[in-house]
């Protein structure tokens, strides 16, 4: 028996579970076909089980033909209403010894955090929600400059699932700056976070669609968009968040309001820190039609208010992550260009893997220190001068 643990966060209600489901030791819970209705079956098999799993040995070929319609799905653009009725992920420790990652599946959880934005459901977006954000932050708070580099290369590719890949990057760099620069307390941390990934529930889907869009907004589209904070605010509510802090962040994350931090509430401060990130965010992501901005263009965007002075938070985001943070693409003074893949105690001399040598021809990966005069960056790379495409598992495991 080879027991696969089931991610819960993931599994749908009301669709027949294609195999049989297991508790500790392996004691059989649900055989193949039964109907999770609701979040007390759910809470109901955990109490006699604990945890979930499935039997690889017992189910193997069921499983692996699950995972392969999901993947298929995904790749041939099924609505997402549809994925999300077939949607479920195992994560087990076995499977994690065998692929030797610590990194997580981020497209699996640009697809997860999709779903649960799109189409939140009263019944279950706390505990969903709770999962999967403490796995998110767990990441990012160990791992900070592996979870930029993922969402800031994800950010410069993805359209599709442009919402949550922006949300979850502004999530990490609040959290980021909130923690390392400004000494906020880890409720606060927590609670900046977890409004930076739901300021946009209420337009989750129609920033999709715009990612995608070449015709100018419609007058609808607008209106949405011009009160998607209030909207955001209310729609969280109705799904149960009562954390004043949380909704007041939401509310006030488009406000313009440049000053000292310590001047405003608290609410108000997380809102100022989700708006400057929230600039970056944006100016780093491409749209159909418009390539996206350098990174080092975009951090400039954010370090200066609306007044043109300097920004006390873009301030601190700008102290937090460097001059060159994770994830972008820069030239060295040996003629070389690479990505930063590692910030280093001086915001203008992290760690990049060269990835052009000097003739501009692609090669394998070189670290480079460019603190060393010969390896300096002279400058950023714009995306559409990128002539090589590095698969994100491999960055990663730089």
């Amino acid at each position: 028996m080879k027991l696969l643990e089931l991610d819960i966060s993931s599994i749908p209600f009301g669709q027949p579970i294609p195999f049989a489901l297991r508790g500790v030791g392996g004691v059989l819970l649900a055989g193949k076909g039964f109907v999770i209705r609701s979040q007390e079956d759910l809470k109901s098999l955990l109490l006699r089980g604990h945890t979930l799993y499935v039997d690889t040995d017992e189910s193997g070929d069921a499983y692996r033909a699950y995972l392969a319609q999901l993947q298929a799905m995904l790749h041939s653009d099924t609505k997402l209403g549809d994925i999300a009725e077939t949607t479920l992920q195992a994560k087990g420790k076995q499977e994690q010894e065998e692929e030797e990652s610590p990194h997580p599946r981020w497209k699996d959880w640009q697809l997860h955090w999709t779903q649960l934005m799109r189409q939140p459901d009263p019944q279950t977006f706390a505990p969903r929600f709770g999962h999967m954000f403490a796995a998110l932050a767990n990441y990012s708070q160990k791992n900070p400059d592996a979870a930029l580099l993922a969402l800031v290369q994800l950010s410069a590719e993805e359209v599709r699932f442009y919402s949550v890949t922006h949300g979850m990057l502004v999530a990490v760099i609040t959290m980021l700056v909130a923690r390392e620069t400004l000494r906020w307390p880890s409720e606060q941390v927590q609670t900046l976070g977890r409004a930076a990934l739901t300021m946009n529930i209420a337009m989750a889907q129609l920033q999709d669609d715009l990612a995608q869009q070449r015709s100018p907004l419609s007058a609808e589209q607008a209106k949405t968009i011009d009160h998607h904070s209030e909207t955001s605010a209310h729609q969280l509510q109705a799904l149960g968040v009562r954390d004043p802090l949380w909704l007041e962040a939401i509310k006030f994350h488009h406000y313009r309001d440049p000053g000292r931090l310590t001047e405003k509430s608290p609410g108000r401060q997380m809102a100022r820190l989700i708006q400057r990130a929230d600039i970056f965010g944006a100016r780093i992501a491409p749209r159909v039609g418009r390539e996206p901005m350098s990174v080092t263009s975009a951090m400039q965007a954010c370090y200066y208010d609306e007044t043109k002075a300097v920004d006390e938070t873009g301030a601190a985001l700008v102290k937090t992550l460097g001059i060159y943070p994770p994830g972008a693409w820069v030239y060295l003074a040996s003629g070389e260009a690479g990505v930063v893949i590692r910030r280093s105690q001086h915001a203008a001399t992290p760690r990049v893997a060269v990835f052009l040598n000097r003739e501009g021809m692609p090669c394998d990966p070189i670290s480079r220190d460019t603190a060393v005069p010969t390896h300096k960056i002279t400058g950023a790379v714009a995306h559409r001068d990128v002539r090589v495409s590095v698969p994100l598992e491999r960055l990663l495991a730089l």
